[in-house]
């Protein structure tokens, strides 16, 4: 397979998914998904993506060869910068929290509920995508190296798989909040059409920069570990010690574990 066809499949598989996702809204007669059910499909989401983290992202910046500074050294700066970029995105753009029921960011009366709740979500699906972005940029930057390149797909299809209930999460209290199942269908889809956008940004930019390559893997692992524990963490683990959440969050984990340690 052409190089270039690896994150032609996979950049918009990642988007696809999260349309998948929020098909759901015309096939869940309920206007909200079950609390049990929601805990499953943000725990399974957050095990993918925190292990992605590692594995995908950190783990390739460590073994990065630098001499201007220790490796090490990049990675813990760029994953706080990571996180200290989605914590001012947080705190400056107004979104709505539907699982909490709680306002973020500056304030302000002229945004719909709506609006709030889909730049919520718009926002945590940023990272995703730049994350994928910067490895088929890594990969598609050192020739013919398709370790890396399958590296990134299986990256995408791990992001993918998540990004079915996420869309399904996503859609359903919209729909709930609108009453419209075409609206919440349009507002899931739209939510995760940021994350290609945002993926061939990273890939250029790590094509073109070879120097910010482990700068760029470590801050997007910063940006989706701030994702996890901020919000996704919380919301699997909120309204009782059931477990569920904490099972689905270890089942993500290892699958996306697994698919990163697949060998071709």
């Amino acid at each position: 397979m052409p190089e270039y066809a690896y994150p032609l499949i996979g950049i918009p598989l990642i988007f696809l998914c999260t349309t998948l996702g929020a098909l759901f809204v015309f096939f869940v007669r309920k206007k909200e998904i079950s609390p049990r059910l929601g805990k499953i499909f943000i725990g399974f989401a957050a095990g993918v993506m925190f292990s992605a983290s590692f594995f995908s992202l950190i783990k390739p910046a460590l073994e990065s060869e630098v001499s201007y500074m220790p490796t090490w050294s990049i990675v813990v700066i760029s994953v706080i910068l990571g996180a200290g970029f989605l914590w001012g995105i947080d705190k400056l753009v107004p979104h709505f929290h539907s699982s909490e029921k709680q306002d973020e960011g500056l304030p302000t009366k002229s945004m719909s509920k709506t609006s709030k709740m889909f730049l919520a979500v718009t926002i945590h699906n940023v990272p995703e995508g730049l994350s994928v972005g910067i490895a088929f940029g890594v990969a598609l930057s050192q020739q013919n190296n398709i370790a890396l390149l399958t590296g990134g797909l299986l990256l995408a299809i791990g992001i993918g798989i998540q990004n079915i209930p996420e869309g399904a999460v996503v859609s359903l209290p919209i729909k709930s909040e609108t009453g419209s199942s075409g609206k919440a269908f349009l507002f899931g889809t739209l939510s995760g059409a940021v994350e290609p956008v945002a993926a061939i940004i990273g890939l250029f930019l790590a094509m073109q920069i070879q120097s910010i390559m482990p700068w760029a893997l470590a801050f997007a692992a910063g940006c989706m570990i701030y994702v996890v524990a901020e919000e996704m963490i919380p919301e699997m683990t909120s309204e009782g010690h059931d477990h569920f959440g904490v099972w689905s969050f270890i089942f993500g984990f290892v699958i996306m574990l697994a698919l990163d340690c697949i060998q071709f």
